[in-house]
């Protein structure tokens, strides 16, 4: 499980997110309950809590984790956002993408819509135009794929 761990994370390293950060959040996605305490996410990496309380931190305010704490307990636990998980992060990273095409077409504007600059803006805004008009098809499609594959998962119990 730890290499596993180690090479997911290495993974998601490589694409921008923090190494630490990466790394509890595949911890968490690979614990049964996907769900623990800052205690039991240090003991589990090896590493200090404090190298947890930054990690959580960056989940949180990326939205990938909540912190939770049950009724009369002192102990924080962490837990993945969603049961659909990739499906929200996907769809809230859509959202980021709309509001940088105001952006792009003040940058065609500022540049010029022939200049090779504008043109690179352009294809830019173009490209971003083009995901926020299939996005709701494909995440249509995976609700549709991932109903199917929860159904088969449950008949093979």
């Amino acid at each position: 499980m730890t290499r596993f761990i180690e090479r997911f994370a290495g993974h998601l390293a490589d694409a921008g997110m923090q190494r630490m950060a990466a790394r509890v959040f595949i911890t968490l996605l690979s614990e049964d309950t996907g769900r623990l305490t800052a205690a039991e996410l240090a003991d589990a990496l090896q590493v200090s809590p404090a190298a947890i309380s930054g990690a959580v931190r960056y989940l949180t305010q990326v939205n990938m984790v909540v912190r939770e704490r049950e009724p009369g307990s002192r102990r924080d636990y962490y837990t993945l956002n969603s049961e659909d998980l990739w499906y929200d992060m996907i769809t809230q990273r859509e959202q980021l993408v709309q509001r940088w095409d105001s952006v792009l077409r003040e940058g065609v504007a500022a540049l010029g819509e022939t200049t090779p600059a504008g043109l690179r803006i352009r294809e830019t805004a173009a490209f971003m135009d083009f995901l926020h008009e299939e996005m709701p098809v494909f995440m249509k499609k995976w609700h549709e794929r991932r109903a199917r594959l929860l159904q088969e998962w449950d008949m093979s119990d």
